[in-house]
């Protein structure tokens, strides 16, 4: 990918993003029986996440108010999370939100060191098929998508992959 502007970037992240919707909007309608997520459900909005410089930049668009008058979630959950767990930046969450719950799979390293395919799910989802005898299609697979997400980011940056840690984008630190 060529290098692009702010606003082009900001394009190519919804289209992004759109795409990630429709795929796991897919898979948790295939999966509609062992998914307890839903609104309120905060069990993998986890601290100190760091985002792409671009998905920063989605939410300090489109949350100007919130991140200027607004204070964090405590310490311990995601910055975003509201007083009842749900999430204030929901239609602008950056992708690894967009995935939350949902049966994951990758190439990695297992615990003896040999390389191979990885699969996790949220504990909460657990209930159901085993995720060993699950369809490749059947689960979110990591690694294209990161990729993608990250040619976007170093097309806009010169190549350059900063990271921002979502806490920090709010003006006051404390709740």
């Amino acid at each position: 990918m060529s290098r692009i502007d702010a606003d082009a970037a900001q394009t190519a992240l919804r289209a992004l993003h759109d795409e990630v919707d429709a795929r796991a909007g897919e898979l948790a309608r295939r999966h509609v029986g062992r998914l307890r997520c839903g609104r309120g459900c905060s069990a993998c909005c986890q601290d100190d996440l760091t985002v792409f410089e671009v998905e920063a930049e989605r939410i300090r668009r489109a949350h100007a108010d919130l991140l200027e008058h607004g204070a964090p979630h405590a310490p311990g959950a995601c910055a975003f999370l509201d007083a009842e767990g749900a999430c204030r930046i929901y239609p602008d969450r950056p992708y690894v939100c967009r995935t939350q719950g949902l049966p994951l799979r990758w190439v990695g390293e297992d615990e003896d060191g040999r390389i191979g395919e990885q699969r996790d799910i949220c504990p909460l989802n657990e209930v159901g098929p085993p995720l060993a005898e699950l369809s490749e299609d059947a689960c979110w697979t990591i690694g294209p998508t990161e990729g993608r997400l990250a040619a976007i980011e170093s097309a806009q940056d010169g190549g350059a992959l900063r990271r921002v840690a979502l806490r920090s984008l709010f003006r006051r630190t404390k709740p």
